[in-house]
């Protein structure tokens, strides 16, 4: 049967359909938005995964390109890996969803959201996570929701609820927010500058439109949910902790309140596990991993204890200190500009790559391709945590941190007009002990400006944590891998001294209230000041100049008719012009042409060429020609590139000339004045650019030839060759 439910959200309806599409799967929905159509899928394993100390969940989030009408690029016309759009959009889908199922679920579970329809005016990565959350509630998975996720922009100072593409584009915040009936559950976007209390109105606004999408989702529960498969958590037994207790809780209790670096408190942690897990092997034998579980049970318990107790955290920091800052910039030899970050225990070594135009990254998906001219890479080695792993590619772990620091960082970056690079941020991170993705933030601004980018200000990221033990709390600036680990929430904005750019939030309870968030947002933001002005320290403000190994950008605005002469057949012009100058040539269709070479005086050279090639003829005007064959009564001159003109042999000297070889060469570089312009032909001349000797008589007629000679103001030496005149 075939069950609907709807709800008006921003003037437009939002539809939720089950009982047509994917019957097989637990749970299958048709989310609708508009015009945009998302499918959800949701199926859970009947058996835990053997052997797994986690829940092994799977998000894919895909865009079939038919929903717009469109076909995939290349020559596969298949969709292929997942676009970097997709990958995010699949996290964003993950994050909120995956702290709601029961603790100790080891069943493989996958939500899989195909976009089926695309309007070109609703994103549809909030429309799926409406309907992942929709899926599992009728299912019988267990699942503690439901959630819903909405957009949120600023459009003339004010908050619009899932704006449209275009909305967006004047909008001066973009924030994804999801949560449940009564708390944010993650928060990720960008803003230009906004003040913390501003992000709080929008999350405010979002999450009134969150409850009506929770609503229509118990109402649809109520109308077709089926019953949820019983689960029981697997608990230790109390005979086991206790012994465990017995043997370590006095060793974690000292390692815990003692001040020691990441490896050596997890050398300890792994000498302590070693020995419990040896006395303990003859009476609980095979029971390693529930030994393991219970003293890191103890460990989580202990090291939040001291935290909410006394106030003091693992390193020996306060709630509100930021670790120690160290700055190098530059620190590379070679590069366009790098910055050496360090905070604590983590490290990002920053690198810019200074590009042309042709450098863009184009971006092709359900939208109308665009292009993009900054790009922020982030790696995640597994050395930067002392561990040997697979290099296997990217991961979306690394994408996600990376496009984080990207929209944290881009819109202080300068006009296209004021500064048009392509500019490329590598980010690697050495050393890792919490927050790597704001290390990168930090070590991406400071490369920035040692390249010489004119950025508006420095831009600053902070991690904030939180321990939550009913009705005591704690929030920690910067915070330690460990206590992002056996913490209640990861927080990270990033922003200027102005305001915020980047804003990300994920937590591991069930949500958290505004007047959390509302203190950890001004924590945050004294962190950031204090970040800030290390950084101003280091490196106040960007370089003068951008490095004498980056391309040397000049433009010129060309009139777009002269386009396919600046190409040439089967671009052969424009790869001579490359050649020849030793630049890099990116020719727009507006008519805007850029030069690049790290050689400056050959990027100008290039430009003054493309300027006379694309400039118009003027009589009574100087130019530099290049003799280009002899004739009889004259020379072909290339005065300007791609334009030639007859040297008659009576406009040679004030003297008269016998042979045109006696003066020129092919190849020869000669100075001449243009005379005339008829029927599209060019007439030269080189004595009136010199002086005449003093009492000499001109011996000729300008422009001469008379008889049979050639007509007036004749260029290019076609036609019959005329006799010579004696």
């Amino acid at each position: 049967m075939i069950h609907t439910k709807e709800v008006e959200i921003s003037g437009r309806t939002f539809s939720i359909e089950t009982g047509r599409f994917a019957r097989q799967a637990d749970g299958a929905v048709m989310a609708r938005y508009g015009d945009t159509m998302v499918l959800v899928a949701v199926v859970s394993a009947h058996e835990p995964r053997e052997g797994f100390d986690f829940f092994p969940l799977q998000v894919e989030y895909r865009e079939k390109l038919s929903a717009a009408g469109k076909y995939p690029g290349g020559f596969i016309k298949r969709e292929g890996r997942p676009s970097e759009k997709e990958i995010l959009s699949a996290r964003q889908i993950d994050r909120p969803c995956r702290p709601l199922f029961p603790e100790g679920y080891r069943n493989e579970t996958q939500i899989v959201c195909t976009v089926q329809s695309s309007d070109g005016e609703n994103d549809s990565d909030v429309v799926a996570a409406v309907g992942a959350s929709a899926a599992l509630m009728i299912s019988d998975i267990p699942f503690d929701g439901p959630i819903a996720e909405v957009r949120v922009g600023r459009v003339n100072g004010e908050y619009v609820v899932n704006p449209t593409f275009q909305q967006l584009e004047n909008s001066d915040l973009e924030l994804v927010v999801a949560g449940s009936e009564d708390s944010i559950m993650m928060v990720e976007g960008e803003g230009l500058e906004v003040q913390e209390a501003d992000m709080l109105e929008a999350l405010e606004a979002a999450h009134a439109e969150i409850k009506k999408l929770v609503a229509m989702q118990n109402e649809l529960r109520e109308l077709c949910g089926r019953e949820k498969r019983v689960f029981e958590p697997p608990v230790l037994e109390e005979e086991l902790v206790n012994d465990v207790r017995e043997l370590a809780e006095t060793k974690i209790v000292d390692l815990v309140n003692s001040t020691t670096e990441k490896m050596e408190r997890q050398n300890i942690l792994k000498e302590i596990k070693k020995t419990t897990i040896e006395a303990l092997e003859e009476k609980y034998p095979e029971r390693e991993k529930d030994v393991a579980s219970a003293l890191h049970d103890i460990e989580k318990e202990k090291m939040r204890a001291r935290i909410l107790e006394d106030g003091v955290r693992l390193d020996g920091r306060g709630t509100k200190d930021v670790r120690p800052i160290t700055i190098d910039a530059p620190v590379l030899a070679r590069t366009h500009g790098s910055a050496l970050f360090t905070r604590g225990e983590t490290q990002s070594l920053t690198t810019l790559t200074l590009g042309t135009k042709n450098d863009e990254q184009i971006v092709d998906g359900l939208l109308e391709e665009t292009s993009k001219r900054f790009l922020l890479h982030y790696n995640f080695p597994p050395f930067c945590v002392g561990e040997t792993g697979r290099y296997t590619g990217v991961g979306r772990r690394e994408i996600g941190h990376g496009n984080l620091a990207e929209r944290s960082l881009k819109k202080q970056l300068p006009g296209e007009e004021e500064f048009p690079y392509t500019m490329r941020l590598i980010s690697d991170i050495l050393e890792s002990n919490g927050s790597s993705s704001m290390a990168t933030v930090c070590a991406g601004s400071l490369a920035l400006m040692d390249g010489g980018v004119p950025v508006k200000a420095p831009v600053a990221g902070i991690a904030m944590g939180l321990i939550k033990d009913e009705d005591r709390h704690a929030v920690l600036s910067d915070i330690l891998g460990d206590e992002d680990h056996l913490g209640d929430m990861d927080f990270k904005v990033a922003g200027t001294e102005k305001g915020v750019t980047g804003f990300q939030m994920d937590i591991k309870i069930k949500g958290v209230s505004f007047e959390l968030m509302t203190e950890a947002m001004e924590q945050a933001k004294q962190g950031r000041l204090h970040i800030l002005e290390k950084m101003k320290e280091a490196l106040a403000e960007p370089r003068p100049s951008i490095s004498k190994y980056a391309p040397h950008l000049v433009t010129i605005m060309v009139d777009p008719e002269f386009i396919g002469l600046l190409i040439g057949p089967g671009g052969k012009t424009v790869q001579g012009m490359q050649r020849d100058f030793g630049v890099e040539i990116a020719i727009e269709e507006d008519g805007k042409v850029t030069v690049a070479s790290p050689n400056g005086d050959a990027a100008e050279a290039c430009r003054e060429h493309i300027r006379l090639m694309t400039a118009s003829a003027e009589v009574g005007e100087e130019y530099e020609g290049e003799v280009e064959r002899l004739l009889e009564f004259g020379a072909i001159v290339e005065f300007m590139p791609g334009k030639t003109g007859l040297l008659h042999i009576s406009e040679i000297d004030h003297k008269r000339v016998e042979k045109v070889e006696d003066y020129l060469k092919v190849g020869d570089k000669v100075r001449v004045k243009l005379l005339r312009i008829e029927n599209g032909k060019y007439g030269l001349s080189r004595k009136a650019l010199i002086e005449r000797p003093e009492g000499m008589k001109d011996e000729r007629p300008s422009g001469g030839g008379g008889g049979r000679g050639p007509r007036r103001g004749g260029g290019g030496g076609g036609g019959r060759r005329p006799p010579r005149r004696n």
